[in-house]
């Protein structure tokens, strides 16, 4: 691990003039440490965000919830609101990693850990996430985790976050703060696909800092599921997840979030999937084809082709529960 400086931030000012000059935010430091003893992350300073007033779940007016960025994983999995309003949030983040993580992960640094893609941290190998314009050697080496929705030429790196899937399905928003103010992202838009510039991961400017998710009142997530299909049941990334509410009435879908993971280089919306599904009978048949539509654009490779069917067989599975028997796990 290079040198580096350190910053103790006791208040939000002193974390902000740090982050203005250069320094980067450490959280956990589950995902930021590891890559800095590889040599990926290069950080110059880095400015402990820990003791900052940011730890707090707190209720919105109207039925909402306001989660600092500090929030422990394993904090907000546990909280009462969480687990009776959102229980997709509270599955989800319950499926990331292991426990002694999620004691140490923070809302924020979950939201901006960088990929896995196995190529992103071997020095010997192309990749353009950690040096812009040398390549993706994803393209024609090992892929199986990687994405096949909103990828580009130079990458198909898969997004590894579980809570951020269901966050997106529940039209969550980032407030962030930097020396120029606030400002509010819908958590739909803080991840950017690769394009041609998949180093450039989030529309964060380099001075701006997390410091709250909010989540509106959703009736219908309390009828909410999170479904992660993966390699072994604990300590892996989701090979396809699907964070799903839904509410039927009179046979019907009156009301529907879908979003999925493991399958895109973003936490995925599945906008043209509610399309057909709002509206229409709440059968298989119907799920069915909305899965299949919202995969149509899918580019597969030929180790990842199979997340395809799966994440399809996977939204059909989640629907078929909230339907049925509602959210419990």
């Amino acid at each position: 691990m290079r040198p580096f400086g350190y910053v103790g931030a006791p208040d939000l000012i002193t974390a902000l003039d740090a982050v203005a000059a250069g320094a980067r935010p450490l959280g956990g430091g589950t995902n930021l440490v590891d890559l800095m003893r590889e040599d990926v992350e290069r950080p110059e300073t880095l400015v402990d965000v820990t003791a900052l007033p940011l730890a707090g779940v707190d209720e919105l007016p109207g039925g909402g919830l306001r989660i600092g960025a500090v929030v422990r994983n394993s904090h907000l999995a546990a909280d009462r609101l969480v687990r009776s309003r959102y229980p997709v949030l509270a599955q989800a983040l319950l499926a990331g990693a292991s426990g002694q993580l999620r004691n140490m992960a923070t809302v924020g640094g979950n939201l901006l850990q960088r990929t896995r893609c196995p190529y992103f941290r071997d020095h010997a190998a192309d990749c353009n996430k950690r040096e812009p314009g040398s390549g993706c050697a994803a393209l024609d080496g090992l892929h199986r985790g990687s994405a096949v929705l909103g990828t580009s030429e130079h990458c198909i790196a898969a997004n590894p976050s579980d809570m951020a899937v269901a966050l997106v399905a529940l039209d969550a928003v980032v407030e962030v703060q930097s020396v120029r103010g606030t400002r509010r992202i819908p958590l739909a838009e803080l991840h950017r696909p690769p394009g041609d510039t998949p180093h450039v991961e989030t529309v964060l400017a380099p001075d701006e800092l997390i410091t709250a998710v909010e989540l509106p009142a959703s009736p219908v997530a309390r009828n909410s599921r999170y479904r992660k299909v993966r390699d072994r049941a604990s300590f892996a990334f989701a090979l396809v997840s699907v964070a799903a509410a839904l509410e039927v009435r009179d046979g019907d879908v009156v009301d529907v979030r879908l979003a999925l993971g493991g399958v895109a280089t973003t936490p995925w919306r599945a906008r043209e999937a509610e399309r057909l599904l709002l509206g229409a009978p709440a059968t298989e048949e119907t799920f069915r084809r909305a899965a299949a539509a919202e995969l149509a654009p899918a580019v597969a490779r030929p180790q990842n082709a199979f997340k395809i069917e799966m994440v399809q067989r996977t939204v059909v599975a989640t629907l078929r529960q909230l339907a049925t028997h509602g959210g419990a796990a």
